[in-house]
C-alpha cells in the first residue's frame, strides 16, 4: 500500500508537474508570438516613416509641363530617409524660414506649430562648407550658371563657361534656383536643384547646397525673396 500510494503521489506530482511545463510552454508561445506580432508592428511602424518606392516615383515623377521638361527620378538610387517629409522640428524661427542642416544631409522649411517640410540634400564637400545666416536675395527660374574665377582656378575646364552657361538640364544650377546674400552681398552660395540623384545624402559641392529638382520646385515655390536662410554648422 505504501508503494501504492508512493506511485498514486508519483502520479500526481507528475501529473502537477506535466501541467506546469504544459502551461510554460503555452506562456513561452504566447510570449514568442506577442514577441513576434510586436516586432512586425514594429517593423511596419519604420516602414511607414518614409514615403514608399511607389509613393516616391509619383512625387519624384516626370515634370513635361517645364521650359526644359524634367524627367522623373531614379528614386532607387536615393535613401528613403532622403524623400520629402513633414516632420517635427522645433523651431522659434517663423514660418517660411530655411534651416540647411549639413552634417544630416537636409533643409527644412519651417510650416509653424512645431512642423517643418523635410528635403534630402548634397551639402559642400569637406573644406567648402560654411555656416551663418543669411537670406534669400534674388531667385531664378532656369537660371545661368557662371562659374566663379576661384572655381576656374581650380577646375580650368570650366573657364569655358566663363560668359556664363545658358540655362537647361546639362547646368549645374537646374531648374530653380535661390542666390543667398549677406547684408546686400551675394554669398556666392546657393540652393539649386539637382537631377543627380546618387549626390543626395553626400558632400559634393563647392559649398551650395542641392535638392532634387522636385522638391526643389516645391520649395522655390513657397519661398519669396528676403526669405531667411540659417546654415547650421557641420
Amino acid at each position: 500500500m505504501i508503494m501504492d500510494r508512493e506511485n498514486v503521489d508519483a502520479g500526481k506530482l507528475g501529473d502537477r508537474a506535466l501541467s506546469g511545463l504544459q502551461s510554460r510552454l503555452l506562456n513561452r508561445r504566447a510570449f514568442l508570438f506577442g514577441s513576434a506580432g510586436l516586432a512586425a508592428l514594429g517593423l511596419a511602424g519604420c516602414a511607414s516613416d518614409y514615403m514608399s518606392l511607389a509613393e516616391a516615383e509619383k512625387v519624384y515623377g516626370p515634370v513635361p509641363n517645364e521650359k526644359f521638361p524634367i524627367p522623373g527620378v531614379d528614386v532607387s538610387k536615393v535613401d528613403p530617409k532622403y524623400f520629402r517629409k513633414t516632420v517635427r522640428y522645433d523651431s522659434n524661427e517663423a514660418p517660411g524660414t530655411i534651416i540647411v542642416d549639413p552634417g544630416k544631409y537636409y533643409v527644412y522649411r519651417i510650416e509653424g506649430e512645431g512642423n517643418a517640410t523635410r528635403y534630402g540634400a548634397n551639402v559642400g564637400r569637406d573644406g567648402f562648407r560654411w555656416s551663418g545666416d543669411a537670406y534669400v536675395g534674388r531667385k531664378a527660374e532656369w537660371p545661368t550658371w557662371t562659374p566663379p574665377k576661384e572655381m576656374i582656378a581650380r577646375q580650368p575646364e570650366a573657364g569655358k563657361y566663363a560668359r556664363g552657361m545658358p540655362g537647361g538640364l546639362d547646368n549645374p544650377l537646374g531648374a530653380r534656383v535661390l542666390y543667398l546674400y549677406q547684408n546686400g552681398i551675394y554669398t556666392l552660395y546657393t540652393i539649386y536643384s539637382t537631377s543627380a540623384p546618387e549626390t543626395i545624402g553626400n558632400g559634393i559641392t563647392s559649398g551650395c547646397t542641392g535638392l532634387l529638382s522636385q522638391d526643389m520646385l516645391d520649395l522655390y515655390s513657397r519661398t519669396p525673396v528676403n526669405t531667411k536662410v540659417i546654415v547650421l554648422p557641420a
